[in-house]
């Protein structure tokens, strides 16, 4: 086509999601001019955030989800997100089915922003202990750079999106430019001292995260202002006080005057031109009308999540590359890893009963990894982070109906006991038997070949699992806690809603896909800078993590596109 036709950009990026819309911004600010792909409906900060500010009786079943939608929703239902006031930001499942050869939930938010809009929001630094744990533990492959490499970049997303934390001075967890936190409450504390006593490795520290509790001037450009601790953040904050790709990312690009959006577009391939060894364009599938239109320019970023950006990629196959965009490995939707979130432990803490807690604050503690960090000292591989957190349960009284009921509730006066709660955040080694393929004889609506997903637990995570259980329950009884209760919730792969690999990083183009830049070995006008990048998971909730790669990626792009090497 004519390149003066209006389908031809200087770059495409697929996804409007976090690490989509971050591409796009760094793209747009470099002068690029950009289309921004969004296979869902478009959202715009504050205007489509329908509950953001209604109150409990507002809704028509008091915030839960009715019984009828979730016996349509069983995978979507599983999500701790998935609640009456923010349901609508969700894929359900009979809408976009894929096929689960083994049991995979599959959380998903189709719209623009993506789930950026219903995330926890928990941000963590990657330590050289996590980069280099690849190549000293014995598995995948090394990764092709080092916590020096992203050290920049991080501070340049924090910066931009607002990061809540205190400087803990942790090798394990590189401290970034924060904002103020909240104070943690008095059990908290009571935790971190025990923990302090007792264990020269383990810390309980503040969970840093996406909010905004100082003024800076980024933020007033950004339009944003504090973080009211509302705790409802999956509705979409009308003061965009939590980061989300909808009330930052997004308008910044637009304002540059060089973003094109157009969501409802579905990518069904990117475009190879064997002549010109090089990825040209992409092939897009209109939602409502199902007519496929090309669009053209000369850098492509992929970043349609993790299982997306591998549909995507299988299904761009041409004489060059006949199993896929850049599979000359083979290994393309390999090694596919998660996070696991099956451990789950609770007790009750019979002391401070003088005191209490006053408002909310969106975060709770956080244990950083201290398993086989500095020398392996396990009979399983990696280790796992937790979550901590405390509150005091009010009794109440809810027997009777009518007035009596309403006198019950209005006698209860004093505060219960305290209850605290740990969750597991596991490393799952990346195997060659967990994997993505596309079943070309089951085409979805829109005649798209449909995700079969075959992944699983191993007995490297039963191991962690029950160390798990076993450390926690040691440190909970170190604290004085009672009645400690461990749970495996024996839940399936993908509700951590981390899924990451399949288009791994690496130096060797016979083992990994990408280079330390994030390019197709062989294709290098194409970037894959979300999930499906990543060479290992470590502990760390990965969000910080893709942002940041996809930053420095967007940069190398723009270096090569000024020197006409793209």
């Amino acid at each position: 086509m004519s390149k003066n036709t209006d389908h031809h950009f200087e770059a495409i990026v697929i996804g409007a999601g976090m690490s989509g819309s971050f591409a796009a911004k760094e793209l747009c600010d470099g002068g690029v001019k950009t289309l921004l792909l969004e296979r869902g409906r478009n959202v715009e900060h504050i205007k489509d955030y329908p509950t953001t500010n209604w109150q409990p009786w507002e809704f028509s079943h008091r915030g839960q989800v009715p019984s009828e939608v979730r016996k349509e929703n069983p995978v979507i239902s599983r999500c701790y997100a998935f609640r009456e006031d923010a349901m609508h930001f969700f894929v359900k499942d009979k809408e976009h089915p894929y096929i689960q050869d083994k049991p995979f939930d599959w959380i998903r938010g189709y719209q623009v922003g993506g789930k950026s809009i219903m995330w926890a929001r928990q941000v963590q630094r990657w330590s050289n202990y996590d980069f280099e744990g690849p190549d000293r533990d014995g598995f995948a492959v090394d990764w092709p750079i080092r916590y020096e490499d992203l050290a920049d970049w991080y501070t340049h997303v924090e910066q931009f999106i607002g990061v809540s934390g205190n400087k803990d001075g942790l090798d394990t967890l590189p401290d970034g430019d924060f904002l103020k936190a909240w104070e943690m409450n008095c059990v908290e504390h009571h935790f971190k001292d025990v923990v302090r006593q007792h264990y020269n490795d383990r810390h309980v520290i503040y969970g840093r995260t996406a909010h905004i509790t100082e003024e800076r001037p980024i933020f007033k450009k950004q339009g944003r202002t504090l973080c009211q601790s509302r705790r409802i953040c999956q509705r979409g904050c009308p003061y965009g006080g939590y980061f989300n790709a909808n009330s930052t990312l997004i308008p910044w690009a637009l304002n540059t005057g060089n973003l094109t959006l157009r969501p409802n577009s579905i990518v069904h391939s990117i475009i190879y031109d064997d002549q010109l060894n090089k990825a040209t364009g992409v092939r897009v599938i209109d939602v409502a009308t199902k007519e496929t239109t090309e669009y053209f320019a000369d850098i492509i970023f992929v970043n349609a999540a993790t299982m997306n950006t591998n549909l995507i990629l299988l299904n761009s196959t041409s004489r060059r590359f006949p199993d896929g965009l850049g599979n000359d490995s083979g290994l393309l939707g390999k090694y596919v890893a998660f996070h696991n979130y099956r451990g789950k432990i609770s007790a009750i803490h019979e002391g401070h009963t003088w005191q209490t807690t006053e408002g909310k604050k969106p975060t709770n503690s956080y244990i950083p990894r201290f398993r086989n960090v500095y020398r392996q000292e396990t009979d399983f591989l990696r280790g796992y982070a937790s979550g901590f957190g405390a509150g005091r349960m009010r009794p109440m009284n809810t027997e009777g109906f009518g007035e009596i009921l309403r006198m019950n509730l209005l006698a209860t006066e004093e505060d219960g006991t305290w209850r605290v709660n740990s969750h597991m955040m596991g490393e799952t080694i990346p195997k060659e038997t967990n994997f993505v393929s596309l079943d070309h004889d089951q085409l979805d609506q829109w005649g798209m070949p449909k995700l079969k997903i075959d992944i699983d637990y191993d007995d490297n995570d039963e191991k962690m699992l029950q160390d798990f259980f076993e450390q926690f329950t040691e440190m909970y009884e170190k604290a004085g806690f009672k009645n400690i209760k461990t749970r495996d919730t024996k839940q399936a792969p993908g509700l951590d809603i981390h899924e990451m690999g399949g288009v791994r990083m690496g130096r060797d183009p016979k083992t990994s896909l990408l280079n330390k830049w994030n390019q197709l070995h062989s294709c290098p006008n194409v970037f894959v800078t979300d999930g499906a990048c990543m060479t290992s998971v470590s502990t760390q909730n990965p969000s910080l993590t893709f942002m940041a790669l996809t930053a420095r990626a967007a940069h190398r792009a723009l270096e090569l596109k000024k020197k006409q090497e793209i």
